[in-house]
């Protein structure tokens, strides 16, 4: 692969959104292939408090935590919610095949430890937030003191994904455009309104920057001999060794991921002398649904 062409939404574009006035801050990383890439985030709460590493996944970006943030910093927790290289304002690597799974752990190890050094994490994953979250804390054990899992996991290949899954990735790589805001509707339980659903939009001026958006389906392990099914089946083995509390707290309402939530309350050392508390009435994307119980859930969990 040659450097990385990549693409910066402009500012403009996130002007006004409802209820999302936490100030833009930005953290440059040295990608291994020649360039800087600039990752966006938001973050509230006191600077010395614990900090909780909000990942989110595939097609949002950390507009989706702007419920959960508040709760987490009136409870004493510094939340951090970077965008995912390709994803809201952090730079698009304008062509898939710049996509790897690899490379997304790489680039938030980079951004959480490298730039951030975060110590005494709480992660918290959602989506891809978790795919990419759960190999971070196996990676890197140390830096974590405990992991929430929302409608998550670590797929290998050794199962199949259910047939809506399919469905959602063979729209995403063969739609001539894509419709953010209507895929996010698709996995709520709750209206959006018209401006929430254009701040999904927000990040993607035009069908060039969702290189990220189209790619990330076809990064998730569906054959056990997948690039990445080697490193999944090994970050669960650490996982599940891993003698830190593990919260499963999955929505009631998402059919995709429902059997990762058994499977990690089942495997996982750290989740068995845990209440493990279903979000109620909440669809795939369980902060937009629930983000306020959400956001209880994880502050009682990270203060416990």
């Amino acid at each position: 692969m040659g450097v990385v062409r990549l693409l910066r939404t402009p500012d403009d574009r996130f002007s006004d959104l409802p209820d999302f006035d936490f100030e833009p801050r930005y953290a440059e990383l040295v990608d291994l292939h020649g360039g800087v890439i600039r990752v966006g985030y938001v973050e509230a709460g006191p600077e010395d408090g614990p900090p909780v590493l909000l990942l989110h996944g595939e097609p949002t970006w950390s507009y989706l935590y702007r419920k959960v943030i508040p709760v987490l910093a009136d409870a004493g927790l510094r939340a951090i919610a970077p965008d995912l290289v390709g994803f809201g304002r952090s730079d698009k690597p304008g062509d898939m095949v710049d996509h790897t799974y690899q490379r997304h752990v790489e680039w938030m190890r980079a951004f959480a430890f490298d730039v951030l050094d975060l110590t005494d994490v709480t992660l918290v994953g959602q989506d891809w937030g978790g795919l990419i979250g759960l190999r971070l804390v196996a990676e890197n054990p140390d830096r974590f003191a405990r992991i929430v899992a929302a409608n998550t996991g670590l797929p290998t290949g050794d199962t199949d994904m259910p047939e809506l899954w399919h469905k959602f990735r063979d729209a995403m790589e063969n739609a001539q455009v894509i419709d953010v805001g209507r895929f996010v509707q698709s996995g709520c339980q709750t209206k959006l309104s018209e401006e929430v659903r254009a701040a999904y939009d927000a990040p993607f001026p035009n069908e060039m920057y969702k290189a990220a958006p189209r790619a990330m389906p076809s990064l998730v392990p569906i054959t056990p001999d997948d690039p990445a099914s080697a490193a999944n089946r090994a970050a669960l083995k650490v996982l599940s060794e891993l003698d830190k509390p593990f919260l499963v707290s999955f929505s009631d309402g998402d059919p995709i991921t429902a059997p990762w939530g058994l499977e990690l309350r089942g495997s996982m050392r750290g989740a068995r002398e845990l209440e493990h508390p279903t979000i109620t009435g909440a669809g795939h994307f369980l902060q937009e649904d629930a983000g306020g119980r959400l956001g209880e859930v994880i502050a009682r969990f990270a203060r416990s």
